[in-house]
């Protein structure tokens, strides 16, 4: 089988940091065209930081990263310094990057790849800011998407940012809602399945003993941010959300839902970013995504432990 081409849009985030390593240790499988750094979980300048030290700590020296935006289309940006800490990346030492930045923006190089390169997919792990610009400046590119899989919304899980909002629809409801009507076809792994993934100290042990590099430092990544879950939930540790967007490329097995209606609440103060999920098909919406309510946790730390070995 052919390597699935991939752009991976982030805000870096101890989360994310995992998922763009499991990207990074899966050349065989994903062929990662670039990194587009967008602000969420702290400002742009932090969230191209992380991304650079990142890919520096895997040694893929081929990985392009780009600066996507730097706010939100419509709302004031909403970062989560008080789960990440005050770089987004609290916890490993990594050194100061030296990686460079490309001149093009994130936005372009998305609508450029969009446009000459065949069946590419969207990987989005924070806001869908630059992915709704891009549909917005450029709607010939929808059509030619593969797929935007997001790590984005919940339905039972209700929220983490709200009372019932996610974070990312939260952070830009806008985009998302543009993103969600835009006809392309969309992956949605919510909280209702990254709740299911849960970084047990059992699971932390195995990262500090894999006898890498890259190990020991996702281990330090995790233990920095899983305070804020652990008190809020009452859980073992904490879940983590974005590797699944990779972890179900790689083995779409490890997750089940449905294809349904998703939409998201633009305007409401209480209930700004709520994603509805017409999971009954109480209205006459048609579908519009598929979205994962399951997760194998067990077969995921499996994958992503396998993977990890291999960096450095």
């Amino acid at each position: 089988m052919s390597k699935r081409k991939i752009i991976i849009d982030t805000d870096p985030g101890q989360d994310d940091a995992l998922a763009i390593l499991l990207a990074l240790a899966s050349p065989e499988d994903l062929d990662v065209l670039g990194i587009v750094a967008v602000a969420g979980n702290v400002p742009l300048h932090q969230t191209l930081n992380n991304a650079r030290k990142l890919v520096e700590l895997s040694g893929r020296t081929d990985i392009k990263v780009f600066a996507g935006s730097e706010r939100p289309l419509r709302q004031t940006l909403v970062t989560a310094e008080h789960i990440h800490g005050a770089t987004g990346l609290d916890g490993p030492d990594l050194p100061e990057p030296t990686y460079p930045v490309e001149e093009k923006s994130g936005v372009q190089f998305i609508i450029d790849t969009l446009r000459t390169v065949d069946d590419v997919t969207l990987v989005t792990l924070g806001p869908l800011t630059d992915i709704a610009r891009a549909f917005t400046e450029a709607p010939d590119v929808v059509g030619r998407v593969r797929e935007v899989v997001m790590m984005l919304g919940s339905w039972r899980e209700l929220g983490n940012v709200s009372p019932t909002a996610e974070f990312n629809a939260y952070v830009d409801a806008a985009a998302t809602d543009i993103v969600l009507r835009s006809e392309a076809r969309l992956t949605l792994l919510p909280l209702d399945a990254t709740h299911k993934v849960i970084s047990t100290p059992e699971r932390m042990q195995v990262l500090r003993d894999m006898g890498n590099r890259t190990g020991p430092q996702a281990a330090i990544m995790l233990k920095a941010s899983e305070a804020f879950d652990m008190a809020r939930f009452g859980w073992a540790g904490a879940p983590l959300h974005d590797p699944c967007t990779i972890a179900y490329l790689l083995k779409p097995e490890l997750f089940s839902g449905r294809e349904v209606n998703v939409m998201v609440e633009t305007e409401s103060e209480l209930t700004l970013g709520m994603t509805v999920v017409d999971w009954w098909k109480s209205t006459d919406r048609k579908p519009n995504a598929t979205f994962m309510t399951e997760a194998d946790g067990e077969g995921f730390y499996q994958l992503l432990f396998e993977r990890l070995r291999r960096l450095p």
